[in-house]
């Protein structure tokens, strides 16, 4: 057991399997009480079960730690509610609240459902603006906290994962609001990009160059929701760890800009804007063929 999250109380959605198994064991390990969440669902969101959340919780205690399991849906305000007040019954306290638990229902943007696009977005953006809603208002009565968001390279665009990629967008808009909006009552907002070996993962029509295991993505969630990286001032960004490599993604900013002089129309943005702003090239675009190849062979190119 370590100590850099000792006397802390962390919760932990999607905790059941993969990388949220991953973070609430390390959190647990470095010293942390941890709430285990987890709906205990199938990739796709069917058959809930409450086994998965309830087993980590006993692998953590028997390990000499303290969890406590929840096994609510998320997507709805009561269940991130009762993940936090589990938290506050438990250990008195809310020091972070990390947000994993996440669906895929794979379909080409011109085939989608609204079936397939509610639960995706309901459990991966809805379900983190529930925990992190309940959290940031123990956190501000405190003065102090951390919040984890989970996203994806993914938010960059997907060929056939437009719900996910979307909900994956909203997740670090959210966060980085929430270091905004919370930072004048001590509390930090960041997010991760993992790409670890999971269950999702082994979906992935690409070859991963770089990918690691669960536990690479757990020692970064600890850094985040420890003193030291309060002390550093580290909010509102987005990391990914892959494996030995860590990176930090740039903040959204303007390009290029050019004025007009007098009132635009269709005609001088026509003239003007290709050579003189013109784009910011889509490096997913350069891709699509190797995709296509893959899908059509069965291979997976690297990407």
């Amino acid at each position: 057991m370590g100590n850099f999250l000792a006397g802390k109380a962390v919760a932990v959605t999607g905790a059941g399997r993969g990388i949220g198994r991953a973070v609430a064991l390390a959190c647990a390990a470095e010293g942390a009480g941890v709430v285990v969440n987890d709906h205990g669902v199938s990739v796709d969101g069917a058959e809930p079960a409450s086994e998965v959340a309830r087993a980590v919780a006993a692998e953590i205690e028997a390990a000499g730690g303290e969890a406590v399991a929840v096994a609510d849906d998320i997507s709805a305000m009561a269940g991130g509610q009762r993940v936090v007040d589990t938290a506050l019954a438990r250990f008195g306290r809310l020091d972070g609240a990390v947000c994993v638990a996440g669906i895929l229902r794979e379909r080409m943007l011109f085939n989608m459902t609204e079936e397939e696009w509610d639960p995706v977005v309901a459990t991966h953006l809805k379900g983190t603006f529930t925990v992190f809603r309940a959290a940031s208002a123990v956190m501000r009565r405190q003065g102090s906290g951390t919040l984890v968001g989970f996203t994806s390279g993914n938010h960059q665009g997907s060929v056939a994962q437009a719900n996910y990629a979307a909900a994956k967008g909203g997740v670090i808009s959210l966060v980085r609001s929430a270091a905004l909006g919370l930072h004048k009552y001590g509390v930090t907002a960041n997010a991760v990009a993992p790409v670890a070996r999971t269950r999702m993962s082994a979906n992935v029509p690409v070859e991963l160059k770089e990918i690691g295991e669960p536990e690479d993505v757990a020692a970064l969630v600890v850094y985040l929701l420890s003193e030291r990286a309060r002390a550093e001032g580290i909010t509102g960004q987005v990391y990914t760890v892959a494996g030995p490599k860590i990176a930090v993604w740039a903040q959204p900013r303007e390009l290029r800009a050019a004025y007009a002089d007098g009132t635009w129309t269709p005609e001088r943005i026509a003239d003007f804007l290709p050579g003189t702003v013109g784009t910011d090239p889509m490096p997913m675009l350069a891709r699509l063929d190797a995709m296509a190849r893959a899908a059509a062979s069965g291979d997976r190119p690297n990407r």
